[in-house]
């Protein structure tokens, strides 16, 4: 038998190590699809979450909480999640992020104390008002707002605060009022309504000025009296780079089981194919138009 030159047979040997290790990867399970998902610590997002992790095998899911919807579009833009909720009033048509659906209308709430003398916006004038927390959904909305009331910045004693720091500094005297923009009921309201008796002001009269719709506010929603307010869709965005079958799933998920999740998050109770399709300014991924398109009657 003639042997092999020692440089040939190193070579074949290192030719069946590759070999074979080429076969061990392939013959891997393949890695796990991921969808994170940026929300709100009170927000629909957790639930649809576990939703996904039950009915999506080998997907896994996790949440990153922020308190922004220009935080959680930014997530998004930056790869950091796939999906995530902000309101439409941070969006702009030029964002890389598209959408899922339109899912629930967040309606901008003025919070003061039951016996404030305050009634209208212009009242605001000289007061502590928080107008929520920096780059939120809610600060969007209260600038707006206050720059159609010609209020400037310098005429009031301007706070940025979250919820819960605005609820604790209403409550302790140290605020005369704050804006919150949430779907309907907001939990840290009717948590704040077991200690404290508050109402909401009047802002239906913006509506037409700012374009958006007028929401009635029941009395039996935090136990105040029944108030008109004003409201602006939020959406689910979702990255341009996810890809399809995932969008179409999450798609599915949200408006198949949306009864389940309105348990969770009554907001979310008049979502419909309708309302669900109509996501200006940003444009629907092709994941969920393709789940729009087979549903269609």
């Amino acid at each position: 038998m003639t042997a092999l030159p020692r440089r040939t047979l190193l070579a074949g040997l290192g030719g069946l190590a590759l070999f074979l290790g080429t076969a061990a990867c392939s013959s891997r399970a393949p890695a796990a699809r991921r969808i994170r998902v940026a929300t709100g610590a009170d927000d629909i997002g957790r639930e649809l979450a576990a939703l996904i992790d039950r009915q999506l095998p080998g997907v896994e899911v996790s949440v990153v909480t922020t308190t922004a919807s220009a935080a959680a579009v930014a997530l998004v833009e930056r790869g950091e999640t796939e999906i995530g909720f902000a309101q439409a009033g941070v969006l702009s048509p030029e964002s890389s992020v598209t959408a899922l659906a339109r899912v629930y209308e967040d309606l901008l709430h003025l919070v003061v104390q039951a016996d404030s003398p305050m009634t209208t916006v212009a009242d605001l004038r000289g007061r502590r008002v928080s107008v929520g927390a920096p780059g939120s959904g809610t600060a969007v909305a209260a600038d707006r707002l206050l720059a159609a009331a010609r209020m400037p910045r310098d005429a009031y004693d301007r706070r940025e605060l979250g919820l819960d720091d605005a609820t604790a500094a209403l409550s302790r005297g140290e605020l005369d009022a704050f804006f919150f923009a949430g779907g309907l009921p907001v939990a840290g309201l009717r948590r704040l309504s077991d200690t404290l008796r508050f109402r909401l002001l009047d802002l239906s009269g913006w509506a037409g000025t700012l374009g958006s719709t007028v929401w009635n506010v029941p009395g039996s929603a935090y136990r105040t009296p029944p108030a008109a307010t004003i409201a602006d869709p939020t959406l689910l965005v979702a990255s341009a780079a996810m890809p399809d079958d995932l969008a179409f799933d999450v798609t599915r998920l949200l408006l198949e089981h949306r009864d389940e999740l309105a348990a969770s998050y009554p907001a979310i109770e008049a979502l419909d194919l309708r309302s669900a399709i109509a996501t200006m300014p940003l444009p629907l991924h092709p994941g969920a138009a393709r789940y729009y398109r087979s549903v269609k009657p």
